[in-house]
């Protein structure tokens, strides 16, 4: 018997992510050295400050250390999870009204929800799961691996889409309206984001002006 899985809303930020943090971190360490430093120096701090956003997820202090930072001087500096926490919860909490949106337009409260599983490398900083515990009312399930989750659920639905897993049928939607764009600028939705699809939609339009000889159209989403 095939499984179904239905879609109820998705939501998000497309343009925040993990990067953020890293360059945040980034800011809070060239505040810290006291000196703007050259392209080289930047690329390597911005490497270590990766590194040491990763080490502390999983320990309380890093130190962070560059032989020759600059060429003439090393850099050496204690970073603690305290310390990163402060940088990255302004970024993180950014995602609570997309999580109290979704959820609003799958009309369902945080007492309906099972499980809340997360899967994205930046899932792994325990702010994040004090965050969600707190939206959720629930600690999040972390039993699947957080960049594999990702690769796996496109190759599923790679196979769904190619026709040959054919035991699973998943009822997605569209996460953003899509639409063209009017006179004026103005966007005219078609199609309203979570609408599940595949599906089909029709507008009839008509021409700005009188006698007009063409027409550029924009479909945005």
């Amino acid at each position: 018997r095939a499984g179904v899985f239905e879609v109820l809303s998705t939501t998000g930020d497309t343009r925040l992510g993990g990067d953020d943090i890293d360059q945040a971190l980034l800011d809070a360490l060239i505040i810290q050295t006291g000196t703007p430093p050259s392209p080289a120096a930047r690329a390597r701090l911005w490497e270590a400050a990766i590194a040491a956003k990763h080490a502390l997820s999983s320990s309380d202090s890093h130190l962070l250390t560059l032989p020759f930072f600059d060429g003439t001087r090393s850099l050496e500096v204690s970073l603690t999870r305290t310390q990163l926490e402060a940088v990255a919860r302004p970024i993180i909490e950014k995602t609570r009204t997309h999580c109290q949106r979704a959820l609003a337009d799958a009309r369902l409260t945080p007492a309906d929800i099972h499980q809340v599983i997360l899967v994205g490398g930046s899932t792994r900083m325990p702010l994040v799961h004090q965050i969600v515990a707190d939206i959720f009312g629930q600690p999040p399930n972390t039993s699947q691996h957080p960049d594999e989750a990702v690769a796996m659920g496109a190759t599923i639905q790679a196979g769904i889409l190619e026709g040959s897993l054919r035991q699973i049928l998943l009822l997605d939607v569209t996460p953003l309206s899509l639409g063209l764009e009017t006179f004026g600028g103005l966007m005219n939705v078609i199609i309203p984001r979570n609408t599940t699809i595949p599906c089909k939609a029709g507008e009839m339009f008509t021409n700005a002006v009188p006698n007009q000889p063409s027409m550029l159209v924009r479909v945005l989403q």
